[in-house]
């Protein structure tokens, strides 16, 4: 970590920074081709990953 200089971190700011924006506008320009294609079933599916997972930790922890 000595060798980390303030010219690394403005670096690594900027560079977040500009990757952050590039995946802000390309989600909005995909938008409309995603309302297209995609179902609005992704919550649901999320949602029984997320049970499935509940319950399997709670049965490892039982038994």
């Amino acid at each position: 970590m000595e060798n980390i200089t303030t010219g690394h971190w403005i670096f690594a700011g900027i560079f977040a920074l500009a990757f952050l924006t590039f995946l802000f506008i390309s989600y909005r320009k995909d938008l409309a081709m995603h309302k297209i294609h995609y179902r609005s079933g992704g919550i649901q599916v999320a949602l029984l990953i997320v049970i499935t997972l509940f319950v399997l930790f709670v049965f490892k922890r039982l038994f």
